[in-house]
């Protein structure tokens, strides 16, 4: 209201401008409090330990990945070679050769892969594939190749296998089969060192950067997964792992493989 007794036309409507002082502005309500820093502060060292026992374990996961093939110090009831690279299949087969197992299963086999392709690659060792070794199209992945092996040694009754498969790839491949085996049998690995792949230096070449460090998180979930799990058979990893395949592929009932 002015000075004379007459209200301004804008007081009418319950809002008019004041020479008064303006109030202080208030606080943003959404700036950073002491505990706000504090929790992130927190998080973020949980975070940088995470990564540091995470890239610790990494190095620990490649410095006890075999070096060297060594020969295997006993016989075992029977061999199992894990596709994914001509040496495997090679090197088994000469172990079978050898007598250091009665036969040999390969597991994950292409389908379109026949014995006599892997008798024209290996043709010093037509006999021994001709006689001793069976071939699995089932498994499509490590779990696969695990069950599948576990259905092999029960219809020989062998107690003993001898695994052959890449070294960076063996301590994975020995959790599933532990897990499978569920400790009962006993498992002699068999590593195969590839050609050119050198994990001393893995740091100077990309690729096998990548791939340690793929094979290291996959073991990672290997061995997590199997501390909750009764059985692979009846695993929901490995469907999500093969995409859907493994319940058709690797968790068909045995029963089932007399009437293919």
């Amino acid at each position: 209201m002015s000075a004379s007794g007459t209200m301004r036309p804008s007081e009418a409507f319950g809002w008019a401008w004041t020479d008064a002082p303006r109030a202080a502005a208030p606080q943003a309500r959404h700036a950073p409090t002491g505990r706000r820093r504090l929790g992130l502060r927190a998080s973020l060292g949980l975070a940088g330990a995470g990564a540091a026992a995470l890239f610790c374990g990494f190095l620990t996961f490649v410095a006890c990945l075999e070096r060297d093939e060594r020969v295997p110090s006993g016989r075992a009831d029977g061999i199992v070679a894990l596709t994914g690279g001509a040496q495997r299949i090679g090197d088994a087969i000469d172990l079978l050769a050898n007598g250091y197992g009665r036969r040999l299963l390969i597991t994950g086999v292409n389908e379109r892969t026949s014995r006599e392709e892997i008798a024209r690659l290996n043709p010093s060792q037509r006999h021994w594939i001709a006689c001793c070794v069976d071939l699995d199209y089932r498994a499509r992945n490590t779990i696969g190749n695990a069950i599948e092996t576990r259905r092999w040694m029960r219809q020989h009754r062998f107690s003993t296998v001898t695994v052959v498969t890449s070294n960076y790839h063996m301590p994975r491949t020995l959790v599933e089969l532990d897990h499978a085996l569920m400790g009962d049998d006993r498992v002699v690995p068999h590593p195969v060192i590839a050609e050119g792949f050198d994990p001393d230096g893995w740091w100077r070449h990309p690729a096998s950067a990548r791939l340690l460090a793929s094979e290291y998180l996959k073991f990672l979930v290997a061995w997590v997964r199997t501390r909750f799990e009764s059985d692979p058979e009846r695993s929901r990893a490995a469907i999500l792992i093969g995409r859907g395949k493994p319940i058709k592929m690797v968790a068909e009932p045995l029963l089932l493989r007399g009437q293919e």
